[in-house]
């Protein structure tokens, strides 16, 4: 360790002392009755002090009050170098500031507003490329331009004189972007595979089969006459529901996504029905309240031959 850095780890004894010079500056840059008490001082180095005084301020909870003082070398004077207001360890902070694009999120959207989509968004891609160019086989090259020349003059073939820039064009209505612009199909960017992926993994996870909803539906969208196809590689996967019933109306579903709303769900085979019963606890036994006289094992009227035997 060198002397210098030992020595700025000591706090200078004038300037440790200056406690009424940084005190007063600090209620100079302030407003009146917002400077606390000092709450200590720390040495930034050689001849160089920073006082800290409390923050009375509403609005600055935690802060702090920084005046640092400094002296020349073998001066007695003791001088302001700054004063400036600086959080605490216990102060309220703002959130760290995050760009619009980080913060922005489904559904902030809303009537007026506009969305500015980045040049290099990893969603979108050229809709078309190379419109713009000629034809491959009229680009000539100027490294080429005198060895087909060359090569004209041999085969006795006519060259039209000029550049290729100078050149007759060749009209772009039968191109594919002609075609396209004419039936209203052209798009300066279409989605990139990065997107696609991206759309079908959000739409998954709304609408998909591992969804609590789709585990407890009785068919799969699939099979659901609700169910309206879309084009493009994505309808190989989803499609949109039409069911006004459906928690997923007008939302894209995947194919796999079910609900209690399925167009079949009524024509379903019903679960097997239980066994009769053995016992028929429907039916009633009678049982008189007063047997017959008949009914029982012994006559009711008395002879000769039961009253030896003592029944009554």
């Amino acid at each position: 360790m060198s002397a210098a850095t030992t020595r700025s780890r000591t706090p200078d004894r004038l300037c440790a002392e200056a406690v009424d010079l940084a005190r007063a500056a600090a209620e100079e840059a302030a407003a009146p009755g917002v400077v606390g008490e000092h709450e200590g001082s720390v040495s930034e180095g050689d001849r160089v002090v920073t006082h800290f005084f409390g923050c009375r301020e509403l609005g600055y909870r935690g802060w702090r009050w920084a005046v640092t003082v400094a002296r020349a070398s073998r001066a007695k004077i003791v001088t302001v170098d700054e004063v400036v207001l600086l959080p605490g360890p216990d102060a309220v902070l703002a959130p760290e500031w995050v760009p619009w694009s980080e913060r922005l999120r489904p559904g902030d959207l809303g009537p007026g507003d506009l969305l500015p989509t980045e040049a290099d968004d990893l969603r979108l891609e050229p809709g078309y490329t190379g419109a713009d160019e000629p034809p491959p086989n009229s680009a000539l090259r100027p490294s080429l331009t005198e060895d087909l020349a060359d090569l004209a003059e041999e085969e006795d073939a006519e060259v039209t004189g000029g550049t290729p820039a100078e050149q007759t064009v060749t009209p772009s209505r039968g191109s594919i972007a002609a075609v396209a612009e004419e039936l209203g199909m052209r798009r300066a960017r279409v989605l990139s595979r990065y997107g696609l992926h991206a759309a079908a993994d959000r739409w998954e996870e709304a609408f998909g089969p591992k969804t609590p909803m789709a585990q407890a539906a009785p068919a799969s969208c699939m099979s659901c006459g609700f169910l309206a196809p879309i084009g493009g590689s994505l309808g190989q996967a989803f499609g949109v529901c039409a069911n006004e019933f459906s928690p997923a109306d007008g939302r894209v579903v995947s194919l796999a996504y079910g609900c209690g709303g399925h167009s079949e769900a009524a024509v379903m085979p019903k679960p097997p029905q239980p066994a009769p019963p053995v016992i028929d606890e429907t039916r009633v036994d009678p049982f008189p309240l007063r047997p017959s006289p008949d009914s029982g094992s012994v006559p009711a009227t008395e002879d000769a031959s039961s009253a030896e035997l003592g029944h009554s």
